[in-house]
């Protein structure tokens, strides 16, 4: 049995192969420090059994469990992480498989936990799902709480801050589009209930920056990953100015 751990913490990665090497199960254990590195020794295995961390350089755990299970959606994952954010909870429940075992742990459990959830998974063919995880999964999936994927698109925008008419020209809308999305957006995570005018103070927030302080706290958005979606702005402002001959 070949066990794959996608970590690029050494010392993460070293506890993980002690935990595995614990096993009465003899097992050959590989080793890679990001998900595109991982991503070609996994396709190379007729049964991939992996390990992964979600926060990694070059290409994130999400992204390579997109990738391997496009082409080997037998592919077992167990991901662990320190993080809950509603934003992998919410990519995992589109990119899972149909009948694919997997896992999600939290490196907050007991060793005794985590070992056990990888077992589960790697050795007796169960999905394990952290508890804590449960809980986001079940806001995440709510039809008054789940945000639509132009309703996340318009999230990363304002995140970025980006002005109405550069979303309308990104995403091919009109203005009217761009407020319809945001408004959208705003309902979903409450905001409009928690608005309030008074002839003192006017408008009690402004809605942009209450959007995205909400979204930081429910764990839709976070530094991690806006620095990547930050790469695929600048790009498309290249873009854009090059065809606009700015």
């Amino acid at each position: 049995m070949q066990i794959l751990i996608v970590e690029d913490n050494p010392r993460d990665a070293e506890f993980l192969e002690q935990l595995v090497k614990s096993w009465d199960t003899p097992c050959q254990i590989n080793r890679a420090h990001n998900g595109l590195v991982a991503l070609k020794m996994a396709l190379e295995s007729e049964q991939p059994l992996v390990i992964s961390d979600i926060q990694m350089p070059e290409m994130n755990g999400i992204e390579f469990a997109r990738n391997l299970w496009q082409h080997k959606p037998e592919a077992r994952i167990v991901f662990w992480s320190q993080f809950k954010d509603e934003m992998y909870v919410r990519t995992l429940s589109r990119i899972v498989p149909p009948e694919t075992v997997y896992g999600y742990i939290l490196k907050s459990n007991t060793h005794e936990r985590i070992g056990s959830a990888v077992r589960t998974v790697l050795l007796e063919e169960q999905c394990w799902i952290d508890p804590e995880v449960r809980k986001v999964q079940g806001r995440a999936g709510h039809s008054q709480t789940a945000l639509s994927d132009i309703e996340f698109e318009a999230l990363l925008d304002i995140s970025l801050g980006l002005t109405d008419n550069l979303i309308a020209q990104r995403r091919y809308l009109s203005r009217r589009g761009v407020q319809s999305r945001l408004n959208s957006l705003y309902s979903k995570l409450g905001i409009d209930q928690e608005q309030f005018h008074s002839d003192k103070f006017g408008d009690a927030f402004n809605l942009r920056n209450r959007a995205v302080a909400l979204a930081l706290r429910r764990g839709l958005i976070n530094a991690f990953e806006l620095e990547n979606e930050e790469g695929e702005f600048q790009a498309w402002l290249k873009r854009y100015k090059s065809g606009q001959g700015l």
